[in-house]
């Protein structure tokens, strides 16, 4: 088996020390990044299975190197965020995170939000999964490759797993709990607003492209449907 190598973004050098030495000990090849230049240096020239990406940096935060990053590549990112601050979590999925983590944290909870995120991108995850289409948007699950009369969208590994689950199934109600369960891979919190900040980015995004066919719709106290545009 192959060890995922993952890029570790944190000025802490006790906490980056820490959890080298723990991921290291559960096979994963960890290479730490104090700064964001330092980060997005090592982004150019090498390619990393996930970004564990802390928001205070030095000279360049997390949220800049997130949007230097989904620029041109769709590696998974976990962002750490200070304790209760609601708005970096919410702005770091919008901006393309794939998940986040608050400190301080569990390295137990980090090695589980890791490897879900790991589970949902990965190639071996991808091979089941055939193409769907409704209306003028079609997903190819072997390549996250999504459009809309074969002009592309633009989604994170995240978002693609969350469209293509509620395309499988339209005109069916799922539930905030499955979604979260299925698509990310843990259980819902009462306080885990995540799946919502991921669909409201795919609501954004598909009404750009308002000729898509499709809509996501929230059904109050129940989670949210995929339907067809016009449909009766």
């Amino acid at each position: 088996m192959i060890a995922a190598s993952v890029l570790l973004v944190d000025d802490d050098l006790e906490l980056d020390q820490m959890l080298i030495e723990y991921l290291s000990a559960e096979a994963f090849n960890v290479v730490p990044a104090v700064d964001g230049p330092a980060a997005l240096a090592l982004l150019a020239h090498k390619s990393f299975d996930l970004v564990i990406l802390d928001v205070m940096l030095p000279s360049l935060n997390g949220f800049d190197v997130l949007r230097h990053l989904r620029q041109s590549r769709a590696v998974p990112v976990i962002m750490l965020t200070a304790r209760g601050e609601d708005t970096d979590r919410i702005l770091g999925l919008e901006l393309g995170a794939d998940d986040y983590l608050a400190k301080p944290f569990n390295p137990k909870e980090l090695l589980a939000r890791m490897r879900a995120v790991l589970r949902r991108t990965s190639a071996e995850a991808r091979r089941p999964g055939e193409p769907v289409a409704i209306g003028a948007l079609r997903l190819d699950p072997s390549t996250f490759e999504a459009n809309i009369h074969d002009q592309p969208i633009h989604l994170t590994i995240t978002e693609f797993r969350v469209l293509e689950f509620l395309m499988r199934v339209p005109g069916r109600t799922q539930s905030r709990e499955l979604l979260t369960d299925s698509v990310l891979g843990r259980r819902l919190s009462p306080s885990d607003r995540s799946i919502d900040t991921h669909i409201s980015n795919l609501r954004r995004k598909l009404a750009d492209r308002k000729d898509s066919g499709v809509r996501i719709r929230s059904v109050r106290g129940a989670g949210y449907v995929l339907t067809v545009i016009g449909a009766t």
